[in-house]
């Protein structure tokens, strides 16, 4: 198996990565100036293709962007079906959508709560069992799901506990994924970021809040969408295909303070 080779032509898709400031948005990039073409899957379709072309521009490389509810099972077989027409193959996944939910648990409704695990867990489950139907026919498949310090620290970030529990499910879903995905050649992988500049902990972060939440982590800093980028582009590529059910914390040394 270990001898299949690594395409020149082939594409990487990553869901919820349309947000300009997003961690997605920055893989993608980072992604096509490795080579990869580009397909960024997003509830919101108008910003999914202005994402593409403007990747498309920069890196002049072959980009798509492509609406879809990833908590929809016809929405997400709809969408992959578009890119396994237009692009080259897939070999690689980023499942990336996801929302946070800083409620307070006895607060939490069963609606929001609901709402969490179908974005965050289903379409994890949905985007990936219907790529992996070509990876495993062609015998290559790199998936990377994205967990959180949350998961594993019980919150104490932003979100509370419907999003840990839901980072944490990504965890064993990616263990026992990868269990049965070796024997076709693909790996399967997470990583579990800790703070990062983004928007998802409620909006742009300010200099204050920066200084604060660095307080206890070991390298001083909150971590950047090109630190998470860097580290999803490694576990898709060609020198990442010994590593499987792994889940790479990315928290600059937060997790151990």
């Amino acid at each position: 198996m270990s001898d299949i080779t690594f395409p020149t032509d082939r594409t990487a898709v990553l869901t919820g990565a349309a947000s300009e400031r997003g961690i997605g948005r920055a893989t993608a990039d980072k992604l096509a100036s490795l080579g990869w073409s580009i397909a960024i899957v997003d509830i919101d379709g108008d910003a999914a293709r202005e994402a593409a072309a403007a990747i498309t521009a920069a890196r002049g490389i072959r980009a798509i962007g492509v609406a879809a509810d990833v908590s929809d099972k016809d929405s997400v077989n709809a969408a992959i079906s578009k890119i396994e027409a237009a692009m080259p193959p897939i070999v690689g996944l980023v499942n990336l959508a996801g929302i946070s939910s800083p409620t307070e648990f006895m607060n939490e409704t069963v609606e929001a709560w609901d709402r969490v695990f179908a974005i965050n867990m289903r379409g994890s489950f949905l985007v990936s069992q219907r790529v992996l139907a070509g990876m495993i026919e062609r015998q290559l498949g790199r998936i990377v799901s994205i967990s959180s310090i949350s998961a594993q620290r019980g919150g104490g970030t932003y979100s509370k506990v419907a999003y840990s529990a839901s980072k944490a499910a990504i965890i064993g879903f990616t263990r026992a994924l990868a269990r049965e995905m070796g024997q076709h050649n693909i790996t399967v992988n997470a990583v579990a970021p800790g703070p990062i500049d983004t928007d998802i902990m409620g909006g742009t972060l300010s200099d204050e809040r920066k200084n604060a939440m660095s307080a206890d982590i070991l390298m001083g800093r909150v971590g950047t969408r090109d630190d998470v980028a860097a580290l999803i582009a490694f576990l898709l590529s060609a020198d990442a295909g010994y590593i499987t059910a792994a889940t790479y914390d990315i928290n600059g040394g937060l997790q151990v303070s």
